[in-house]
């Protein structure tokens, strides 16, 4: 779009509506916060004009100055242009209304485990308040383990990761969240140099996406750090070992709640003797599992 044709665009709405057409016009793929083109959009203009990320319509028809409508042109051509994730290009995810710092070393956070911990994993936590030791395995950003700590108030929480990159970024995030005294980060490949413990609630959103599917991701995906996202062949490569190590690691009534994304088939197929609670949220359903230690 020619500079002298892009002066045109004055206001929020014009920008917004500019961001829409592009984003349509290119087929971004969408997915990493945001589900449609235009809440894409009015995330990226929001922010790029450091306005808050809820509050759209007292300025829908605000007039820009032009270096700031230049800072949202760039974010919007970066978006399209680059194929990265919105969240790449400003450094953060919202999760349930909690901001975590992200970049290209960990995956974007959009696990509908979140959701779960939102209500404190009740049922099946009958008391968030007796819930005494929490582990979030294959941790990433720290997002799902600091949303633990939050939900268990009087929980220990350790959160491993094999990525010593992905623990770096976590460890912004948890400092962030002021949880350094109780939420504790271990470097390790999966179960391999975490020491005994026995955990009450074990979450997990490992790396489960199989080859095919790997083969097919847009370029938004492949962006992120294919050691989160590949699962193997079936996407249970990691899964069976995490079964297999799991038992060890939680109390008697302990349990775990694990993500294992649009791989329903294949998990059942891989574990054909087992048979998890299916957890459903209001983004997603067969996608997340419940098994208890008995069941393990």
């Amino acid at each position: 779009m020619p500079s002298t044709d892009r002066q045109e665009l004055q206001t929020l709405r014009d920008l917004i509506r500019y961001a829409v057409s592009r984003f349509h016009a290119c087929h971004v793929a969408l997915g990493h916060g945001s589900d449609n083109a235009w809440d894409e959009a009015v995330y990226l203009v929001l922010h790029g004009l450091h306005l808050p990320p809820d509050t759209l319509d007292p300025f829908l028809d605000a007039r820009v100055l032009g270096k700031e409508r230049e800072r949202v042109l760039d974010l919007i051509d970066r978006r399209v242009n680059e194929r990265l994730p919105a969240a790449y290009l400003t450094h953060e995810a919202w999760l349930r209304g909690h901001r975590f710092y992200v970049d290209q070393r960990v995956i974007v956070p959009r696990s509908p485990i979140a959701e779960l911990l939102d209500h404190g994993l009740a049922p099946w936590v009958r008391d968030p308040a007796s819930v005494g030791r929490v582990l979030d395995m294959c941790t990433g950003s720290g997002c799902l383990a600091i949303l633990a700590a939050l939900a268990f108030p009087e929980a220990q929480v350790d959160a491993v990761d094999v990525s010593p990159e992905a623990l770096d970024v976590a460890r912004r995030n948890v400092d962030d969240y002021g949880l350094q005294e109780r939420l504790s980060l271990r470097q390790s490949n999966l179960f391999d140099d975490l020491p005994q413990a026995a955990y009450d609630v074990i979450v997990c959103n490992p790396p489960y996406v199989n080859s095919q599917s790997m083969d097919e991701l847009p370029a938004e995906y492949r962006a992120e750090p294919a050691l989160a996202l590949a699962g193997g062949s079936d996407g249970m490569d990691l899964v069976r070992r995490i079964l297999q190590a799991a038992p060890r690691y939680l109390a008697p009534q302990g349990v775990l709640v694990l993500e294992i994304g649009h791989e329903r088939d294949h998990f059942e197929a891989a574990f054909p003797g087992l048979e998890p609670v299916w957890l459903d949220t209001e983004q997603a359903s067969d996608q997340i599992l419940l098994l208890t230690r008995e069941q393990l």
